[in-house]
């Protein structure tokens, strides 16, 4: 096995230079194996030039582009570590972040200058801004020596990521993974899914998610496969992308499974080419999985995984082979059991907390020693936060976050189990329960929903599908009918701003 991400690289050019590697579709421009090695080179040395300390945090502002992808493979390549900056995040975050991680520089793409200009305000370090070049990569303010090798050469435990969580219950934490974790996290996806060099992914969830750097990118690098990469997710361009670019598979959320069905026209697909496509980041509900798969002929494989693991620990097997609708699989490339509150595993069927162990769970979070502790136990597991139990066939089943059950007179309710409710009724395309503070019961149920385009329904109608479905004690008291429902980067709803979006205050 390689030891660093610069060495698979260069690996990848040795084996086959001229093969090309990244894509974009928005621009027609391409880098093969050769030119990606040769262009990470040049960024880990102009780094080198700029006199920075070893190991230093680098970030990068920027959407997915080929050069937002070459910025991290450079910036691992001369052992820096690859902050990448949450777009969608907000100021105030990202001045907490490149605070806490004291980040010396970003790269930053011109599009996103405004946005980090703000955040510095409240920064306290001085922080150099080096714009990227959509078509030159970034504009080096002195010149360095091209010919020499950078100086440090990472090795497996040598940190190669910082990516901060989403904070949703506080303060984003920083995630470090190595180079022998991001590795490793990349064949879990190359095993579970088969991967091969003649294989060509399609990323459409930003870099700056574990899931579109993880997945994607690290996939295609293990496996030395092809990688289109557009700036964004667009369903009016999607499957244009993927029959032009001979697209073999593809990892989305759910929400953007929700959108393709939205969609009226009925696109072409060579499936096969098209041999799969990729859930994660949230569960997917049933009805979509069915209706998708029905309505477009391409097997959906749910997953799951977290930033905290370098995305995947659990995959549904391939075709020919049938999974389960509604579970995101079996462990692959790690661990996984179902722990008590004591992290002891449980008896098949009984709920509990979903552990992971493995050489893709992180090294630590970054300046927070307490929080590690607390979520890496003594044996290395991982305590994931989620809910869930496993059959009798490895398969396990989420029920939902710890921190976002319900709990109504007692009995914990999995807001899971509403949401899929209300998403099987034709008219909703997004839905999310929430809990709301109760006199009588403690907690009681309420709802947030997303229509489909150009429908609608009663919040009597909404109800009563619950009613015959859920019973009388699991249905919303509510439903509110919202725009749009709050998500995070990789397009996961983000359930605990719901309470305070509806009431305008804390619960």
């Amino acid at each position: 096995m390689t030891t660093s991400i610069g060495e698979r690289l260069e690996t990848n050019a040795s084996s086959d230079a001229d093969a090309v590697w990244i894509t974009s579709p928005d621009t027609g421009a391409s880098v093969t194996w050769a030119e990606a090695a040769g262009h990470s080179r040049e960024v880990a040395r102009h780094l080198d030039g700029l006199g920075l300390t070893e190991g230093a945090a680098i970030a990068v502002a920027a959407p997915n582009s080929i050069w937002s992808t070459l910025c991290f493979t450079g910036i691992t390549y001369g052992g820096y570590v690859a902050t990448p900056l949450n777009l969608v995040a907000g100021a105030r975050v990202l001045s907490y972040v490149i605070g806490h991680s004291q980040t010396p520089v970003i790269l930053c793409a011109d599009e996103c200058r405004p946005l980090i200009d703000d955040a510095l305000t409240e920064v306290d370090h001085p922080v150099t801004v080096i714009r990227i070049d959509p078509v030159s990569g970034p504009q080096w303010p002195v010149e360095a020596d091209l010919h020499t090798a950078p100086r440090a050469v990472p090795q497996l435990k040598t940190p190669g990521l910082l990516m901060y969580t989403s904070g949703t219950t506080g303060r984003p934490k920083g995630v470090v993974l190595s180079h022998g974790n991001l590795m490793a996290a990349g064949l879990n996806v190359v095993h579970g899914h088969g991967l091969k060099p003649d294989d060509t992914a399609m990323c459409v969830l930003p870099i700056y998610h574990i899931n579109g750097l993880c997945v994607t990118v690290m996939g295609t690098l293990m496996s030395r496969s092809g990688l289109v990469m557009p700036d964004r997710f667009s369903v009016r361009s999607f499957w244009q992308h993927v029959n032009k670019h001979n697209v073999s598979w593809f990892s989305a959320v759910p929400t953007h499974f929700a959108y393709l069905l939205s969609e009226q026209a009925s696109p072409e697909i060579d499936r096969s080419r098209l041999r799969f496509s990729r859930s994660a980041s949230a569960p997917l509900a049933p009805d979509t999985h069915r209706r998708f798969e029905e309505r477009f002929g391409i097997r959906i494989i749910e997953t799951m995984g977290l930033t905290e693991t370098g995305a995947q620990i659990l995959s549904n097997p391939m075709p020919p082979e049938q999974g389960k609708i509604g579970s995101p699989g079996i462990a692959v490339g790690n661990e996984v059991i179902i722990g008590d509150d004591n992290q002891i595993e449980v008896a098949s069927g009984e709920t509990g907390e979903i552990l992971v162990r493995g050489d893709n769970v992180m090294q630590e979070y970054l300046h927070q020693p307490d929080e590690t502790a607390k979520t890496i136990t003594a044996d290395g597991w991982l305590r994931t936060g989620d809910l869930g139990h496993m059959d009798d066939d490895g398969y396990v089943f989420v029920t939902g976050r710890i921190k976002e059950l319900i709990i109504k007179g007692g009995e914990n309710i999995a807001p899971r189990e509403v949401d899929e409710v209300l998403l099987e009724h034709e008219t909703v395309l997004e839905a999310a329960a929430f809990a709301v503070p109760c006199d009588q019961y403690g907690q009681r149920v309420e709802s947030c929903v997303k229509f489909q385009p150009g429908q609608s329904a009663t919040e009597d109608e909404l109800l009563g599908h619950c009613v015959a479905q859920l019973g009388k004690f699991k249905t919303p008291d509510r439903v509110h009918v919202l725009d749009d429902l709050p998500k995070g980067p990789s397009g996961k709803i983000q359930r605990l701003q719901l309470f305070k979006l509806v009431y305008g205050v804390d619960p």
